[in-house]
């Protein structure tokens, strides 16, 4: 017997608990949920990060839970929401530690993915589960649970809160200058190996101050690896050419960076992710991930693809011979990409964003 979804849900519960490009694929199915039952409480029980990040978005309650906590940090949440019973909980996070998280939770109907799509057999742990979605893009997927429970209007929004205090601190590392924004680095994880060369970025860089006076800002977090690509980069690079903000700004102060600047570069991380959110030109720089499952949705066209090229060349197969979403773990798969295909992107990116001046969410 089918669990019933409520029809007019009082309390929806979403538990997405990472990661930054992710959370913010998320929030189009937050904003179709909020058109759809206007009265609804929600509340996100997301990673501490992520909150950092979303903090202020309208209309939603945040719990949090500090992922390096581990069981006592589950406990914790447990007891805050020992009151708390939702209609609906949409279990949006395919992996065991949010299964194990939601045991406690407490909830008339557990919604998860398919069959096909639920990693580490998130399917036991749910009610009711998304119709089956091949070839889904990660924004879609989530789409799919606003679909399962009748809404209807599905356009995408955002309205990710930029306080002023982050639009202070942006101004304070750019001043008045126009400026590229690139990330040059995905999260450093084992064998991630998204990340482009120093070359490459430099070349990109060289190009942007020379054909249209725009200066580069360098952003990233504090590691090692991130402060060497970006020293690498400025050694290649005149010095007016480059602000380096690496390890230097909040979540909320690379958002207000992100929305000021004339287009964003990064491969496959949570920079392409904000910057879709915001609507900045974006040039994702893919070829380790499938660009049709993890591109920056609103700017595909603009989308560096060197997958194919990976798939074939590492992998040994042609790419609809592998499973969806499939990563090509090679450290020479980035190499894949010439600093003019990104010079080629950039180009058409802002150009469109002449022709057609993208509205802003924030």
């Amino acid at each position: 017997m089918k669990h019933p979804l409520p029809a007019q849900p009082r309390h929806i519960g979403v538990l997405r608990l990472s990661a930054l490009g992710d959370v913010c694929n998320l929030v189009p199915t937050i904003r179709a949920l909020q058109r759809q039952w206007p009265e609804a409480r929600i509340t996100w029980i997301v990673g501490k990060a992520e909150h950092s990040l979303l903090a202020g978005l309208s209309g939603v309650e945040f719990v949090v839970y500090d992922k390096s906590t581990g069981l006592a940090g589950m406990r914790a949440l447990w007891r805050e929401l020992a009151d708390t019973r939702f209609d609906v909980l949409l279990h949006m996070q395919q992996a065991l530690r949010a299964s194990a998280l939601s045991l406690g939770l407490k909830a008339d109907v557990r919604v998860g993915y398919d069959k096909a799509r639920a990693k580490d057999a998130q399917h036991w742990f749910t009610h009711r589960r998304l119709a089956p979605h091949p070839n889904a893009h990660v924004l879609e997927s989530f789409l799919d649970f606003a679909r399962l429970m009748g809404v209807e209007d599905l356009s995408l929004e955002w309205n990710l809160a930029i306080p002023s205090a982050a639009r202070d601190e942006a101004r304070a590392l750019t001043g008045d200058s126009r400026y590229l924004l690139m990330s040059p680095c995905a999260n450093p994880r084992l064998r991630n190996f998204r990340n482009w060369s120093a070359e490459g970025y430099a070349a990109v860089v060289q190009h942007a101050w020379e054909q249209h006076g725009l200066c580069t800002v360098l952003t990233g977090g504090g590691s090692t690896q991130e402060r060497e690509m970006g020293e690498r980069i400025q050694a290649l690079c005149p010095p007016e050419a480059v602000i380096d903000a690496i390890g230097g700004t909040s979540l909320k102060g690379l958002l207000a960076l992100i929305d000021a600047a004339q287009a964003v570069i990064a491969p496959d991380s949570g920079p392409v992710h904000m910057a879709n959110a915001l609507n900045t030109p974006t040039v994702g720089l893919f070829a380790t991930t499938n660009p049709d499952r993890a591109a920056p949705y609103r700017w595909r066209d603009f989308v560096v693809n060197r997958y194919p090229e990976a798939v074939r060349s590492y992998l040994h197969k042609e790419p609809e011979e592998i499973p969806w979403g499939q990563r090509v773990r090679h450290p020479d798969a980035m190499s894949l990409i010439r600093a003019d295909d990104v010079i080629e992107r950039l180009e058409a990116a802002l150009q469109h964003a002449i022709d057609h001046p993208p509205a802003k969410d924030a």
